[in-house]
This record gives C-alpha cells, structure tokens and sequence, in this order.
C-alpha cells in the first residue's frame, strides 16, 4: 500500500490535503495512509491556542477546527503524534490515543495501531531529561513550566515500547534518535544546517530515548521531523545472536509543511491484502498497557522504571502469548478501533471569536471507554482526583512554580547526561522562549486567528516526493554528497541558510543590573520554525 509521511504539520491540514489530491490528479497515485510526525496542532478554539508554547506571533487558528466541527473530512486516514507545539490540552484529553476528528486518530502519548496489518508505533513528544522520570501530572490551565513539560517525553512510555517483542513496520517520533546521523550523508546534512555542527560532533543532536528505541524495536521504517530539514539514513543493526537475522531501519527526516518544500514522502509498505481497512487495535500492545497499569504515575516526583538491579521484584513486563490472546478473546477477535470521535469543546467560529476563552481540564468520553473496556486508569481522572484530595480549588497545584527547579533539575542525577534534543548552539530557524515565562502572561495572551482562506499552495509540486523502492544510504561521511533527496530539497536553500547564519546572534546576558540591556535566554524550545521573513515570502 502507499504511505505518505508528513513532518510538522502546524494546523495546515487544508494544505496537506489539497497537495494529496493534487498528487493523485498529476500522477495517479492516491495514498492509502498519511502519517503525520507531529506539531499538528489539533487547536479547535482560541482556548487551545493558549496552550501552545509559542510566542503570541505564531498562534493562529489555522485548518484544524474546520475537520473537528465536520464542516470537512480528512479525505484519507490519517494518524500523527504529538510534537512540541501542540494543543497540548487537545490532546491531553486522549492519553492512550483516540480521533480528534473523523478519520484522524492520535496515537496518544506513546501506541502502536495496525492498519492493513501493518503496525505503526509512535511516541508524542520530545526528550528533556529534567522531566523524564516525571509523571504525567500537567493539566490545564497551564503555567509556564507546565505549558511545556507537558509535551516533555516521560520514562514509562519508553518503558513500555520497550516491552514490545514483535516486530515493528513503522515507527514515528518527533525528535531524531540521537546519533541517527551518523548513518546518513552527514556532510550534506551539516551543509544545509551549518549549526548543527557542535551537536553532531558532540554527538548531543537528538533524543538519547528515542535512539534507544530505535535500537530496541529495529523498525523497518523510523519516521522523524522537528528540525525542518529532511535528511535520509540507514541503519543496519546488530544481532544478538547467530541464529537471529540481520535488521535494518530506513530512517526519514521530513521538512515542515510549507509551500516549496519537501513535507511530504510517498513510500510503498508490504501489507495484508486480506486485511481489512480500518484502523485497528494492536492486541500486543494493549497486553502491555494491561501489565504495566500500575505503573501509572500522575505526581511530579522523579522515579525510575523497573530493571533488573536487585530493588525490584519485576522489572520484565514483556507479555505472553497467552495474554494477547486473552485480549483477543476480550474483543471477539475483532480489533477494530470504534469510530467514537465526541466533540468535547466549543469550536471555533469566526464570525464570533473569543479572544478570552479559558482551557479547562476535560476528560474526553473515548478515553473512558477504553479505559473501562481494559481496565486501565484513567490519567486524567487521576489527576481530577489528585487535584481535588490535594487543593480542590480546581488548578494544578500552585505550589509546582515554588518546588519545581527554573533549571528544570530533578532531585537525582537522569539516566542520561544531558537533554539537548535540539540544538544548544543559534538556530536562525527555531523559536526561543525564555525559561522564567518571557512570553506573556498565559491567562490574558491575545491571539490572532489566521484569515477563513488559507494561502494557496504550491503549483509546482516540489511539495512531494515518491520514495524509490529502497533508501540506500551510506554509514560513512565519505558518503557522495550529491545525494538527490537531500539535494532537491536543500539546494535552493544553502545560500540562504548561509546568510541567516553568518547574521546569528550570540547567546550573551546582561550583567545583574541589566546594563546590556539583552535578554537571556535561559532555555530554548527545541522546535525549529522557518524564520518569520521566509514565511512570508513563501
């Protein structure tokens, strides 16, 4: 069947769609699935753009709440994870994944689903290790830690993808496994994104958990965005044994959706012809959620994962066979995911905009049913109940801005050194956000909703790329660095890129009487946006 993959989508689901549909009337060729890497900014109202962590300037209300309010259909199914710019109490609502509108479906904060029997895992999110061994504890209203530790991936959902032991066709992410470059063309790479270099050299570029993963899981495809720049590599893995055969991933970085740029990627997928086309559930993966449901975690307090160290009784949460045939025999062999999408707040209505719509924390009824189907917790029925045991004034907890570190430091050292799942070193593409709230106050930011009419999109069709039959990528740097995927899609850029970079600005701060008169930034969101001149010419 034909995939296509999209890197961050930003709300411009019109722009997607229409670009398919172009694709099909140029060449014939009309995608079964989209995959989405995250930043798809699910905002339905102007309650769930104040819960993304973006400065004001980059909160519009883009395509989204036309296909939650049904006034469009997503044309094909589509399944995404979360990124870093998110409507993050959209999606807070479905924990364990759900449809967010008919035919889009959220794989939730990590989940594997198969459609034509091929499984797609995924995990929302990107790596900080300050809030890695944390619970899922954020609700809304947001403060300025929350807003964004929320999207902050978190050790038990890492925890069980590890406990997968069948094979994985597609894995999605949204930052890059760390060290993943290693594997493609390097010097191309770091041609595109000069500022890279530090990171890579150091080898700090990208999530020390998703590479975990990566090695763990051995997908055949790993399907990543985040750093606006597609990039291709391959990685042949070790075997453990003599008997096991040798595994290899084709890893697929995806550029943003932009007119003129390389968002999307066609890639045939071997499937079950005899299987149906609905999405369905994973019966593995569901024994998993089963065995580890005790694990949940809803407190901000930092704990480490079960392992075989002499602390804990059992640190092996892998599932029988005989389990996933109990959860078979749950669902009357039929695995197919109930089309049970339910609106659960107001949508967006031009004619009427409410710049002061407040998010409210709201538990979504899909999440209760699967929750009572399989008698798993329900996360934010928890935290309802922490919240209402702890204060019951009906906020998360006030006290979280006095305990919580602005370094974001845990009470003991992180299983990993650092958490650079971007970059350290200036970005003239990325957006920064001051660590201590710089942005505006959450409660009375304004909002500028995009016009009715999105822009038209490209006519050129450079928006689309038709994966060849296998991604053949050298491991070494001696790699020809006239790679055409990585050509096409950056060529045109360089000089740009070039330019922007030799006008970057130094990280410097004022002393403590501000006589600079620059601000410092002491922390950096780890998206990378195209710089707000660019967007406008594109």
């Amino acid at each position: 069947m034909k995939v296509a993959v999209a890197g961050c989508c930003h709300g411009a689901l019109d722009k997607m769609y229409e670009t398919l549909e172009l694709l099909q009337r140029r060449h014939n060729v009309r995608p079964d699935l989209l995959l989405c890497c995250g930043d798809f900014q699910a905002v339905r109202n102007e309650a769930d753009l104040r819960c993304m962590a973006v400065p004001a300037k980059y909160r519009h209300m883009q395509t989204f709440y036309r296909y939650y309010s049904g006034e469009k259909k997503a044309p094909v199914l589509t399944v995404f994870i979360g990124g870093n710019h998110e409507a993050s109490n959209h999606l807070q609502e479905l924990p364990y994944g759900g449809w967010v509108a008919p035919n889009i479906y959220y794989l939730g904060y990590a989940g594997v689903v198969r459609f034509r029997g091929v499984r797609i895992g995924g995990i929302s999110g990107i790596f900080k290790s300050h809030d890695y061994r944390k619970g899922h504890f954020e609700c809304p209203p947001y403060n300025q830690q929350t807003i964004r530790s929320a999207y902050h991936v978190r050790n038990i959902e890492v925890f069980k993808l590890k406990q997968l032991k069948r094979p994985i066709d597609i894995f999605m992410s949204h930052d890059w496994p760390r060290s993943i470059y290693h594997y493609g063309n390097k010097k191309q790479l770091l041609k595109m994104k000069s500022f890279f270099r530090q990171e890579v050299e150091s080898n700090t570029l990208g999530s020390p958990a998703a590479s975990e993963l990566l090695q763990h899981l051995k997908p055949t495809y790993w399907f990543s965005a985040h750093l606006h720049v597609k990039f291709a590599a391959f990685m042949q893995h070790e075997t453990n044994s003599k008997e096991e055969l040798p595994k290899a991933t084709k890893f697929l970085a995806l550029d943003k959706c932009l007119p003129h740029r390389d968002f999307l990627q066609i890639i045939d997928v071997e499937h079950d012809p005899n299987a149906g086309d609905s999405l369905e559930y994973d019966a593995e993966w569901i024994a998993i959620l089963k065995a580890t449901n005790s694990l949940v975690n809803v407190t901000q307090s930092s704990w480490n994962m079960p392992e075989n160290n002499g602390l804990h009784a059992k640190w092996d949460y892998s599932v029988t066979e005989e389990a996933i045939k109990e959860v078979l025999e749950e669902l009357n062999h039929d695995l197919k995911i109930p089309c049970n999408f339910t609106l659960t707040a107001a949508c967006y209505d031009p004619s009427k905009p409410q710049k002061n719509m407040e998010p409210v924390h709201t538990i979504n009824p899909q999440t209760t049913e699967f929750c009572a189907q399989f008698g798993l917790t329900d996360i934010n029925d928890r935290i309802q109940q922490a919240k209402e045991e702890s204060s019951g004034r009906g906020e998360c907890e006030e006290e979280e801005e006095e305990e919580m570190d602005s370094t974001g430091s845990a009470e003991e050292p992180s299983e990993y050194n650092t958490d650079n799942s971007g970059l350290s070193s200036f970005n003239p593409d990325e957006i920064m956000l001051d660590e201590e709230g710089g942005d505006e106050d959450l409660s009375t930011c304004s909002v500028d909703p995009s016009p009715d009419h999105p822009p038209e999109f490209s006519t050129s069709f450079s928006d689309i790329r038709i994966m060849p039959d296998s991604m053949v990528v050298s491991s070494d740097d001696a790699m020809d660095s006239n790679n055409e995927e990585l050509e096409k899609s950056g060529g045109s850029k360089q000089m740009e890129e070039k330019s922007s970079t030799e006008r970057s600005l130094k990280r410097i701060s004022g002393d403590e009487n501000g006589n600079s008169g620059v601000k410092k930034i002491k922390r950096r969101n780890q998206a990378i946006y195209a710089a707000e001149d660019e967007d406008k010419t594109d």
